[in-house]
């Protein structure tokens, strides 16, 4: 028996290869397989929408146009190409999309290709989503907050009955018992009720007088009324737009760098209607309900397109007739301070939210933290820096080496000097 495991280890092992083998060979073609929906959002959604034309054709069935499938392999790998060559389907499309040169894709394969093709033949526009079934039961009872505050006043009062009939009852006893009572004093001439009142009202001034001062300058809640309704929550939250798509300085200077119109146009130019009124309306934070359509259309004005013949507007000279968005500032620091982006951002790999809160939650951005020097100082006392395998903190060899002898776990900006007033005052 001992002598026949081994034989039979082998069958099971070459049995299990051999099945897996055959998994992996029927399912090459689908690990191999383009995904077409990457590679339109890659290369093709920039100037192509799948059900209706921007700067170039809409997609749909667009391979039904082509006059052979060689030929759009061809146009799409060069289309200067055929036009140079006078093909008079692509000179046709050339001039009829304003003679805008569709950008070359070489490195795209037959197979990229087709995945493209593919992915846009069965692209459905998004549904709207249907509007909540009526509520029933509960869900449309009125709050009992008004029974609660009811209970409250009978409450107090019953506890004033109470105490002037203990009052009285006292009174009455003493006088059959020939006990004289004294008279009240009125809360409001003893002396014990008035220096206590007087001791808190000298707290609560000097609190306010103190916190004032301190808080002299900062713009903590601060939320100005910006020319557009620009909701962070559906392009940061719900569309996943990252940060750094519109702020590219974050991580590149000092200033995070608030984008010109034209950054907001690579994407609306395709994107004309705003589809998402009935999964999240767009309110104020006085209430009034925003239509998203019509910021659309005030961003075009801005930006001097024509979203009609999906052009921009242009003046004698060739210039683009647009007109800078006014946007009001949110985060201001003091002069004498100095904040760097780039430094807390990319070196520190420090989150966005970390300092403007939780902006994939806002749609108009209030300034969330104080900002404050002590709000700084703390947060470079308790935030470790990403320290190891970050180029910048390799001078820093004592901290590596204790790091890697277990003397400590992390490295926060204070042990670096971030606590020191020339750190950010200089």
């Amino acid at each position: 028996m001992p002598g026949s495991i081994k034989p039979l280890n082998r069958i099971c092992c070459s049995s299990i290869f051999a099945f897996v083998t055959l998994l992996l060979l029927c399912n090459f073609s689908a690990l191999a397989a383009p995904d077409g929906k990457a590679l339109f959002m890659s290369n093709c959604a920039s100037c192509h929408n799948p059900l209706k034309d921007a700067t170039g054709p809409a997609l749909q069935n667009i391979d039904k146009t082509f006059p052979d499938k060689e030929w759009g392999y061809k146009w799409i790998h060069n289309s200067a190409a055929l036009i140079s060559a006078g093909d008079p389907t692509a000179v046709a499309v050339f001039n009829k999309f304003n003679k805008t040169a569709m950008t070359a894709f070489p490195s795209l394969s037959n197979e990229d290709i087709d995945a493209i093709l593919k992915y846009v033949d069965e692209y459905k526009a998004p549904e709207a989503a249907k509007p909540a079934a009526a509520a029933t039961g509960n869900e449309h009872a009125e709050s009992n907050s008004w029974v609660y505050t009811i209970i409250t006043l009978a409450l107090v009062l019953l506890v004033i009955i109470l105490w002037r009939a203990n009052a009285g009852l006292k009174r009455v006893a003493n006088e059959k018992q020939g006990i004289p009572t004294e008279k009240e004093i009125p809360l409001y001439r003893s002396k014990l009720v008035i220096a206590i009142t007087a001791i808190v009202i000298f707290i609560m001034a000097g609190y306010w007088l103190v916190n004032g001062a301190i808080n002299e300058g900062r713009q903590q809640n601060y939320q100005p009324l910006q020319p557009i309704f620009y909701s962070h929550k559906v392009h940061a939250g719900i569309n996943q737009v990252n940060c750094l798509y519109c702020h590219a300085g974050a991580e590149k200077s000092r200033q995070a760098m608030i984008p010109s119109s034209n950054v907001c146009m690579n994407c609306h130019k395709q994107i004309d209607q705003y589809t998402g009124a009935a999964d999240h309306k767009l309110i104020t934070a006085e209430g009034k309900e925003v239509n998203g359509n019509e910021q659309i259309q005030l961003l075009y004005k801005y930006a001097g397109w024509d979203p009609t013949s999906k052009m921009y507007k242009r003046d004698a000279v060739g210039n683009i007739l647009a007109t800078p968005i006014q946007w009001v500032k949110i985060h201001n620091l003091p002069d004498h301070v100095y904040f760097n982006h780039s430094q807390h951002v990319k070196v520190g790999q420090v989150q966005c939210q970390t300092c403007h809160g939780p902006v994939q939650e806002m749609d108009e951005v209030y300034q969330f933290s104080a900002l404050s020097m002590g709000w700084c100082i703390n947060c470079h006392r308790q935030t470790q820096v990403q320290f190891e395998s970050n180029n910048y903190y390799s001078i820093f060899q004592k901290y590596h080496d204790e790091i890697k002898s277990g003397q400590r776990t992390g490295v926060t900006e204070a042990d670096m000097g971030g606590t020191e007033c020339q750190k950010c005052h200089y």
